[in-house]
């Protein structure tokens, strides 16, 4: 069976050869190729970028709202209406629903284009799980929750950036691995 569970002999999770006789094959969960190296949660980045955490009211004006997306740097606000999320409102919602229809941003409330049927996850969701949803669903902007709390929101930006991460520490790691088997 290879490293990764895999019975096919040869293979690992990369579909690349490896040699069993090899030492190093039985690392082949911590190499870069494997997409489970590194298993980074949604909490981990919520912690290191922050719990903040943008938001509008269905009532505010698509404009108030692009102008605070400007500000903030960030492409999606939730919608809070008093403590409950009501949605999602996005730099694609107001493209589509207000700039291609050639509505007014001031005359056009958030709660007319937001999402209401919010995809959300919890902060123990892999990295991993959270692309394969924003791939599966379309979106770049995930609201993460527990226990009905919001605790902030991960963008696809937020995750790619942990896989890099994480793949660097990867190799960092066998390079020193192979320093350190060297001498």
């Amino acid at each position: 069976m290879s490293p990764d569970g895999d019975r096919r002999r040869g293979t690992h999770c990369s579909g690349r050869r490896w040699d069993p006789s090899v030492r190093l094959a039985k690392v082949c969960l911590a190499s870069p190729l494997c997409p489970s190296a590194v298993m980074t949660g949604v909490r981990h980045i919520l912690d290191q970028k922050g719990h903040q955490i943008c938001s509008v009211h269905p009532a505010d004006t698509v404009y108030d709202a692009i102008k605070m997306m400007a500000d903030k740097n960030v492409g999606a606000l939730v919608v809070l209406d008093g403590s409950k999320m009501a949605g999602i409102v996005t730099e694609r919602d107001y493209a589509r629903n207000v700039f291609l229809k050639g509505r007014a941003s001031p005359q056009t409330l958030v709660s007319e284009i937001m999402q209401r049927n919010v995809v959300c996850v919890e902060p123990n969701k892999s990295i991993e799980e959270c692309m394969a949803i924003m791939s599966a669903k379309r979106m770049r902007h995930l609201p993460v929750i527990n226990d009905d709390e919001l605790l902030g929101i991960v963008s696809i930006g937020d995750l790619v950036k942990s896989i890099i991460s994480d793949r660097e520490f990867v190799i960092e790691q066998l390079e020193h691995y192979i320093r350190g088997a060297k001498t």
